[in-house]
């Protein structure tokens, strides 16, 4: 009789375990450092995302007119990198700030959290069932949380070893460049349509709207914009090819970077049980990790290189997590746990040496 193997879940030495008591004014300092911004939000916050609102259109607008003098190769440099400019903008700081409900006090329907619809094949409320609910309810529960290692990618000792992930390092390149693919069908759940644990019929009616929005941006990107060009149909579409990659291989970069560190923790079913708002905010900071960088690098990241703040107060604008990060690292220091920050280089080197090492059968 075959039985069931113990998994036995990496906790960092760098964190220290709590008591309930300091669990409870864990969280009440945290909710205190919410609450500041919460009382200070306005007109500033407003005009900023309004500012980005109007960068990204009209970076899109010159990136595709310089598009349409693309058989001048400056041209076509210029337009297809304003182009991915404003794609990873839109994606990263626009689209994903705004449907985590950040702006929805603003009253404007282009900024609402519920009806936003963004620039990537993927539908909006695809993002927000898979993203929005399951990854910040779960973040890093293994068999809960989708995205630990998006069902092709072995990232932790605690999940399951087959031949097929030997082959993983290969696919990191491919996968980046077609990441927003994975995003738009995430939440079909192949898998379970391979192994039965989900009907054909069920997978139909989930692949419809999938469906119509990736027909939607293949026809708006690949279609009209070339057709419209007239001679320059072939330099707007391989503009248009190169600027989604950009983006793509972009958002893979920072949202790797954010849970899969050396540091980070994945965690079991059990830890739900009971689970306290103060061990709700330990569970999102031992497993989150931050980013340092520029002023323009944090923006172009749509702030998700402040992964931390961004999983403690995911509703809150993200241009406030700058100010907010001294505020939660020293609250972190206090209580004995790892606030994990580095630069970009040292953090994406760990996420890709996580992604050779675990090709492999290690055990930790």
């Amino acid at each position: 009789m075959n039985m069931p193997v113990k998994i036995e879940f990496f906790k960092n030495p760098k964190n220290r375990d709590l008591t309930a008591a300091e669990l409870d004014a864990f969280a009440r300092e945290l909710d205190q450092i919410k609450q500041e911004v919460l009382d200070d939000i306005g007109e500033k916050d407003a005009k900023y995302i309004r500012r980005v609102y109007s960068t990204i259109r009209y970076s899109s607008m010159l990136g595709r007119a310089c598009l349409f003098l693309g058989w001048f190769p400056p041209a076509w440099l210029v337009g297809t990198g304003l182009l991915g400019f404003a794609k990873i903008m839109e994606n990263m700081e626009l689209g994903h700030n705004v449907m985590h409900g950040q702006y929805d006090w603003m009253n404007d329907p282009k900024f609402n959290g519920q009806t936003y619809e963004w620039d990537t094949v993927g539908t909006s409320d695809n993002w927000r069932q898979t993203h929005n609910y399951k990854h910040h309810t779960y973040t890093n529960i293994k068999g809960m949380d989708d995205d630990v290692g998006y069902g092709v990618f072995r990232l932790f000792p605690e999940q399951r070893w087959s031949k097929f992930t030997l082959i993983q390092p290969m696919y990191i390149v491919p996968f980046s460049l077609l990441f927003q693919w994975g995003v738009a069908i995430q939440n079909l759940e192949l898998g379970k349509v391979l192994y039965k644990r989900k009907t054909i019929a069920q997978f139909k009616r989930e692949w419809q709207p999938a469906q119509k929005k990736i027909l939607k941006q293949m026809f708006k990107d690949y279609v009209f914009f070339p057709l419209i060009a007239g001679p320059s149909a072939i330099p707007v579409f391989t503009g248009n090819l190169v600027a989604n990659g950009i983006r793509n291989v972009w958002t893979f970069s920072i949202i790797f970077c954010g849970h899969f560190t050396k540091d980070v923790e994945v965690f079991p079913k059990a830890v739900l049980q009971d689970e306290s708002r103060g061990h709700w905010y330990m569970r999102q900071i031992r497993g989150s990790s931050n980013l340092t960088g520029s002023e323009a690098f944090h923006i172009l990241t749509g702030h998700l290189s402040h992964q931390i703040e961004h999983h403690l107060f995911p509703d809150i604008p993200a241009r406030r997590y700058r100010q907010v990060a001294p505020k939660v690292q020293a609250v972190c220091e206090k209580y004995g746990l790892n606030y994990n920050n580095a630069s970009f280089v040292k953090q994406f080197g760990e996420v890709v040496g996580r992604i050779f090492k675990y090709a492999l059968p290690f055990k930790k």
